[in-house]
Parts: structure tokens; sequence; C-alpha cells
């Protein structure tokens, strides 16, 4: 969410900045938040001006009794009765008017990083660099659940039963092999400095507003009937949650967490072939990283971020490539994204494992997250970033690892994970 003060002073860049995200059925909005500002800032003036005069009244009341002029004061008395009911008026409106310039302060996007590129939707997204040498052997890679199925590894059709579409049983190897991964990314993230956690799955509403726009939020959460509570659908949110309405002293930055979660999405929308089996579904588990800094150096740690995951996959022996998020693919509250890649050899193509962003100070305005720096507070700068979520992550794995005879090979890191094995050889 964008200050109110920043937007006053540079309305046409906010515009400008809406119509690089292609949505300029919200330039109107610009103008309205403006207008209500400027109506806004006149009631707290007015009710400013009345609520000083109302002290400056009451110490007259007090001089008046005190030198017996008892007309006096029971006319400023009335004069104090006569303004309390105005200033409740006026803090009515108050109130009202900041409601209304929260919420189109909601919608209007954050602005973006002069580096993002320009486009339109997901398909203007532009690679910035490869990892590893992307193969296709020389033998045909089976569909990612066929893979599994070889190893009693998965069981769509009893999840279906139980839970319906977008759920899944892993079994076996395949099961071990998925908390291996996730295993094996907390120990990476820890040698890497990063403090581990195991966040609340639940979030309330005021937390679920402050880390993510409402489309997103329609689009992804689910509700807990009955209570102020939604499941996660990342733990990014409850992680940056933990900081809301606290005071972080500046000597404590960077807070640098990396979480363990399920994460429960509703994944509204019709998907292609390529989303059956478990690349989209309800459930999932994911490891991931957030970084609270001073704004200073959110840029650099945004770098950082990006390269532990790039790091991670290579280490598994997966080729990866980055790719730029163009300004129409950034979700509202983002100032830059990139996403990180895998190789599948059998589609011939890559596919996004992880998303890495950064928020700018947007989530903690809406949270009221400040730090308490050396001559004053501060808002400041999120970010978030995938480590790694199987079982989408297990596709890339079990692709690139494949061996011609069907086993899959376990590379040299993931071995302590797996008990010593060298290889899942298949079932049948």
């Amino acid at each position: 969410m964008l200050d109110i003060r920043f937007l006053r002073e540079n309305s046409e860049a906010v515009k400008q900045n809406i119509k690089n995200k292609f949505q300029d059925e919200k330039l109107p909005l610009v103008d309205e938040v403006t207008a209500l500002d400027v109506e806004h800032r006149a009631a707290k003036t007015k009710a400013d001006s009345l609520r000083s005069n109302r002290n400056k009244i009451s110490k007259q009341i007090g001089y008046f009794m005190a030198q017996g002029k008892r007309e006096e004061a029971e006319k400023a008395k009335e004069q104090v009765t006569a303004d309390a009911q105005r200033l409740a008026e006026l803090e009515s409106i108050e109130a009202e008017l900041g409601a209304k310039i929260t919420n189109i302060m909601m919608t209007i996007p954050n602005i973006i990083d002069e580096s993002v590129p320009i486009g339109r939707d997901d398909s203007e997204n532009k690679e910035v660099q490869r990892y590893g040498e992307p193969v296709v052997p020389d033998f045909e890679i089976p569909y990612h659940t066929e893979i599994m199925e070889s190893f009693d590894g998965i069981d769509l059709d009893s999840a279906g039963r139980v839970a319906g579409n977008g759920f899944y049983y892993l079994m076996g190897d395949i099961a071990r092999l998925h908390s291996a991964v996730i295993s094996y990314a907390r120990d990476f993230m820890i040698d890497r400095g990063f403090t581990y956690c195991v966040p609340p799955f639940m979030i309330r509403s005021d937390v679920v507003t402050g880390v993510m726009s409402f489309a997103e939020m329609d689009a992804m959460m689910y509700k807990i009937e009955g209570e102020d509570l939604y499941l996660i659908g990342t733990s990014e949110h409850s992680m940056i949650g933990k900081f809301i309405d606290t005071i972080i002293p500046e000597s404590s930055l960077p807070q640098t967490l990396t979480s363990y979660s399920p994460c429960f999405r509703k994944e509204k929308g019709a998907h292609g072939i390529e989303e059956r089996g478990v690349y989209r579904i309800h459930q999932f588990e994911k490891q991931e990283m957030i970084v609270v800094c001073k704004p200073e150096d959110s840029k650099a740690w945004f770098d950082k971020l990006w390269q532990n995951t790039v790091d991670l996959f290579r280490s598994l022996c997966i080729p990866v490539r980055t790719l730029e998020c163009c300004s129409g693919d950034l979700a509202d509250l983002k100032v830059k994204s990139v996403d990180v890649e895998a190789w599948s050899p059998r589609q011939k193509k890559f596919f996004e494992v992880g998303s890495c962003s950064n928020l700018g100070d947007a989530q903690a305005r809406r949270l009221k997250i400040r730090v308490k720096g050396k001559d004053l507070n501060y808002l400041p700068h999120t970010l978030n970033n995938t480590v790694v979520a199987p079982p989408r992550m297990l596709i890339a794995f079990l692709e690139n690892n494949l061996k011609k005879d069907g086993n899959v090979v376990i590379p040299d890191v993931l071995r302590p994970y797996m008990g010593g094995k060298s290889e899942l050889s298949k079932s049948r």
C-alpha cells in the first residue's frame, strides 16, 4: 500500500504506474482518493481546532468559577457542549473518510522498480539467466505420476474419494523423498544463516489483508467458517505477520527466517493438461524464506534470496533459469519479482518452481511494522522467496534424475536424508 502523502505529491507518477501494470480501470481511483484526502484533512483540521478550543474554554470555566462568575461559566459550558456535538460529527466524518481512503489505497498498486520490464502478462516475462545444461535423454520420460506409480509412490484415486480433486497420498520411497527434500532445504537455509521457524498455519483477517491484495485473497485463501481465521496459502503470510504492530530495534535487522509449513490454496480457474497430477493442487508443503531489512538493503537481499533457490536446485542436479516478471505479472503489492523455473526433460521446457519478491514497505505499512531508528522510526522492507515446494519440485527432480532402466538417482547431498540410498529402485 502506498503512502497517501506520496500519492498526494506524485499523483501523475501513480497513474503512470497503473498504466504500466495495464490496470487502466483503476486510474479514476487516484483522483477519487485525492478528493477524499482533501475532505479528510479539512475535517481533521476543524476537529483539531475544536479540541484545542475545548481545552482553552475548559481552563476559562475554571477561572470563571474561581472568580464567582457563574453566568460566564455557564455560557462557556454551553459552548463546550455545542463544540462536543460538532466534534463528534467531525470525528464520525473523519473516520468514514479515512476508511474510504484506506479501502481505495489498498487497491492502488505499489510503485514497481524502474528495472521491471513493461509487459501485459507472464508471456512477456524476460529470461535473465540459465544455470546448468538442459538435457533431453535418448529415452522417453513418463508423466510424473507414472514415475511415482512405478515406485508405488502415489495414490490419487483414494485421495479423490477422501478429499476430492487436487489432493494426493504419497507413499513409500516417494513420500520419503518428499520429506527428504524438505529436510535438506531446511538445513540448506540454516547453513546460510537463516533462523528456522515453524509458524502458525492459520492467520487472522488483519494479517491476511496486511500481506496480500484483495484479488489474491479471494483466489487463494480458505476461510474457517465461524471464526476470524484463514488457512495459510504460504508460510510467508504468517512469517511476515509475526511482526504485526511491532517496533523492531534497528540493531536486530535484518530478520532472516526460513520456515516450514503446509500450504492450502483454492487454485481457482481452469488448468491445462500439464497441471494434472501433483502440479497444481489444493494442499502441499513448502520451505520458505523471508527477510525484514532496512530499505537501502532490500535490493541486495533480493538477489541473495533467488540465488539461494538456484543453488539448492543445482545441488540436486536440476537445471534452472530465472525469469524477470514483467509489470503486468506483478501482484499489486510487489515492487519486483523473479521466478525460478526448473527444466522438464519430458516437456522440453522450463516450468515454475519458485518465486522471489521484494514488496518494499507495502506490507510493513499495512501491518504497522516499524523500525526504531537512531533519530526516528521508519518502515522496513519485506521480501520472500520459495526455497522449495514439493511435490511440484518432485516433478523436476524425478524427470532430471530418471535413468533409462526406470530407477532414479539420489544426488549425494540428499542421501543422508534417504537412509544412505544412492537410487530409488522400481517396484515393478
